[in-house]
């Protein structure tokens, strides 16, 4: 009876050991890794050279000319992202959540634009939308008279802003439009015939039914936006100059365009830190939130 007993406590474990295991070697050799190459000398087009340097790497990544540039693309990037989905995500979510003819597919095209990859919806926007000679903007400057734009050129950061924006605005619509669908609705007509209009319904009953979803929405986006790289990549190349590059990118062109594997891994550590506080915080904000 002890073995049986015995033999059934170890028997799951067994049986999860090798997802455990991959599990962990997956995540761990890849970090391991990158903590090795970010503390010797390793640039990929000078192998012979390599050695031990400590933390120079990381000195190297953390003054280069670029870094507080592409920090603040990055913090810029993050944050009007989050804003426009957030807001402009809430104002379609309550547009379509009152019934009406074609509803089903109206919410199906909306959250369609999710489904594109990055570099899809980049080049869309690049030859379709931002082209200054035959894009669907420029045709739309052109019709009233004004001079297009080279959208790319002279507003880079806005440019891949925007993009980013129109894939996740569907994911933070989806969201909040599963949310509005637990209010109470008997609360809602309550609230209109006592004669509040939609401006106090809005204050006091959707957004702070809302407030949990939005916490949510804005801390998973927050935690992908940091990697964004597609878009950044396919359009602008980090540029002009430095005008769009952020840290992904430039933890990139330290990789494959400067060939340093080692100051490569140093910035990609700073980006895992980075996103690890990002990601410490925002839970704790979702927290508070569910908890209040």
């Amino acid at each position: 009876m002890k073995r049986l007993l015995q033999t059934t406590r170890w028997l799951p474990r067994a049986l999860m050991a090798p997802a455990v295991l991959t599990l962990f070697l997956w995540m761990i050799v890849p970090l391991a890794m990158t903590l090795y190459f970010s503390v010797i000398r390793y640039n990929l087009m000078q192998p012979e050279q390599t050695g031990f340097i400590g933390l120079a790497n990381f000195e190297y990544f953390v003054t280069d000319p670029s870094f507080g540039v592409a920090v603040v693309n990055t913090l810029l990037l993050v944050g009007s992202v989050v804003a426009i989905t957030i807001v402009f995500g809430t104002g379609i979510a309550l547009l379509v959540d009152a019934p009406f003819p074609g509803r089903g597919i109206v919410r199906l095209l909306l959250i369609a634009p999710f489904f594109v990859m990055p570099t899809v919806n980049a080049l869309l926007w690049k030859h379709m939308m931002m082209n200054p000679i035959y894009g669907v903007l420029a045709q739309v400057w052109g019709f009233f008279g004004l001079q297009p734009v080279d959208w790319l050129t002279d507003y880079p950061l806005a440019s891949v802003i925007v993009m980013v924006a129109w894939q996740w605005l569907p994911f933070a619509t989806l969201i909040l439009i599963t949310a509005l669908q637990s209010m109470n609705r008997e609360q809602i007509e309550a609230a209109r015939m006592d004669g509040a209009n939609f401006g106090q319904q809005l204050r006091y009953l959707y957004l702070p039914h809302l407030a949990r979803p939005v916490a949510v929405v804005v801390m998973i986006e927050v935690i992908f936006l940091l990697g964004v790289f597609a878009e950044i990549f396919t359009t602008t190349g980090g540029g002009p100059g430095d005008a769009s590059t952020n840290v992904a990118f430039l933890i990139f062109k330290q990789a494959l365009l400067n060939f340093d594997a080692g100051v490569a891994s140093a910035g990609a550590l700073f980006a895992v830190v980075l996103a690890n506080i990002a990601a410490i915080f925002l839970i704790r904000i979702v927290g508070k939130s569910l908890d209040s």
